[in-house]
């Protein structure tokens, strides 16, 4: 039997796939790039913007005349999407076997295993989590609890780094987000599953690990009398033999605490990276968002983080066009951007989502001509920033965690072998231990290896560099001529 799945959105989402394809696996199931081989296709989904859903949507519109053809197919609707829509998806898509939402992810594989014994006939199934009022906090919790400790390495980013989830949910109820809707309420994974999580990964080659939380700074687990922290969590895994980096996404502002900050600068494996989004530079607009800390709050983590832990790379997230946005709020963005120098930030346009306290609250009034304009003009300056502040690296080495090939490569060997299965010399790319984007001409038998590079060229996403080999104490540039995407 084979399987095809697609993920859409976040981070979280691409871990989610993961553990759903091993434990698919498990069923005899193979994984396959084409939808029109599967027997099973799925749809990891997401729903914090109108765009994913409509993507998601007009796949399924696809897959019609498919079904209709081959009754015994099961095609099913997985994630956040499935937790918001439920069953209006049976009403958008009759043909749609299978709806689950991201807390009962580990049923899919009986789910599918029932669907498959009816064969042909049509029955569909629904599985989702309780709704934020439907049942005691403690009931809540347990419906949407779904760790499974099934890794599959083919479905990780690359072969030698892996997302961890260490807790789930949200209870942060910001006004334009779904998520604690969808995700449930925040909980927290016990460390000792964590680690034992994390020195698995280890011994399969894994030499980086990503902590993956709605809000990973608020991680508290109490054990006994004991309260875990981030830090404490840090300090655990940096413990663990063959992982070299440790990365965590994403950080709320106001739980960027001091012993944090004091893990980051002193455990050397932990990544000099923080990603803290900020949303607005607009106090008013801060607290229509709900977001629940002021500009000037903001600016004081961002310059307590930069006074412990020197040479951090920070970077952030904006929503542009917010409800009530008005020119003046959003200059008070730019200027935030300006003053704050993040190593880069993701901008997106303002999405209503229903369910949300926005979409009841606040009316979207700002044109969608005016969030474009806004997101362009928000997004040519913090390039602008993000190259100005590349190009001190000029002359530099730094230490890079080599990928795999850079999409330049990826692209030029498309209808051949990959690159990654030749030993011919291929422009390759890693990141440096603040995480920004290297790419230099290598070997695919890099591919895993720590390799010091020196920085010869820059552009606002990218470093360009050669390897340094050393021969008699000496230190001597490749000689391949370099290739500049």
């Amino acid at each position: 039997m084979k399987l095809y799945i697609e993920t859409v959105g976040c981070q979280m989402n691409e871990l989610d796939s993961e553990l759903v394809v091993a434990s698919l696996r498990k069923e005899g199931y193979e994984l396959t790039h084409s939808a029109a081989e599967a027997d099973t296709i799925l749809f990891n989904t997401c729903s914090v913007r109108q765009h994913a859903e409509d993507k998601v949507y007009s796949a399924l519109g696809r897959l019609k005349n498919a079904k209709r053809e081959h009754p015994h197919k099961v095609i099913g609707v997985l994630g956040c999407m499935a937790q918001k829509d439920q069953a209006i998806i049976f009403k958008r898509a009759p043909y749609v076997d299978l709806v689950v939402g991201p807390g009962q992810l580990h049923q899919v594989p009986s789910l599918v295993r029932e669907l498959r014994v009816e064969g042909a006939v049509r029955l569909q199934r629904m599985e989702v989590s309780l709704g934020r009022k439907e049942g005691s906090r403690a009931q809540i919790e347990r419906s949407h609890e779904s760790f499974d400790p099934l890794r599959d390495p083919a479905m990780r980013p690359t072969p030698h780094q892996a997302y961890v989830r260490i807790m789930i949910g949200c209870d942060k109820f910001c006004t334009y987000c779904i998520v604690p809707s969808v995700r449930g309420p925040e909980q927290s994974r016990p460390p000792a599953d964590i680690v034992a999580e994390s020195r698995q990964l280890a011994g399969e080659g894994c030499r980086e690990i990503i902590l993956l939380g709605q809000t990973v700074n608020s991680y508290r687990y109490r054990e006994g009398e004991r309260m875990w922290r981030l830090s404490d969590l840090l300090a655990a895994l940096h413990e663990i033999t063959g992982l070299d980096r440790i990365k965590f996404v994403t950080n709320y502002p106001k739980d960027m605490t001091n012993d944090l900050l004091a893990a980051v600068r002193d455990l050397p494996k932990v990544s000099k990276y923080l990603h803290v989004p900020v949303q607005s530079g607009s106090n008013a607009v801060l607290a229509r968002m709900k977001r629940g800390y002021t500009v000037e709050e903001y600016r004081e983590v961002l310059e307590r983080t930069r006074e412990w832990i020197p040479g951090v790379a920070v970077t952030s997230d904006f929503i542009v066009g917010f409800c009530g946005e008005t020119d003046k709020e959003f200059e008070l963005t730019m200027d935030l951007v300006r003053e704050s120098r993040f190593k880069n930030s993701f901008i997106f346009k303002y999405s209503e989502r229903p369910g949300t306290k926005g979409a009841d609250l606040f009316t979207d009034d700002v044109t969608d001509e005016v969030k474009r304009h806004r997101n362009h003009e928000l997004l040519a300056l913090q390039n602008a920033i993000s190259e100005e502040d590349n190009h001190a690296f000029l002359g530099q080495q730094v230490t890079v965690l080599v990928e795999g090939p850079s999409k330049a490569a990826e692209k030029h060997s498309e209808g051949e072998a990959h690159p990654a299965a030749s030993s011919e010399p291929v422009q390759l790319m890693g990141r440096t231990h603040c995480d920004r984007i290297v790419v230099f001409d290598g070997n695919p038998r890099q591919i895993g290896q720590l390799l010091p590079v020196t920085i010869y060229d820059a552009n606002a996403h990218t470093l360009f560099g050669e390897v340094v080999t050393r021969q008699g104490g000496a230190e001597l540039f490749s000689l391949s001529l370099p290739t500049k995407v």
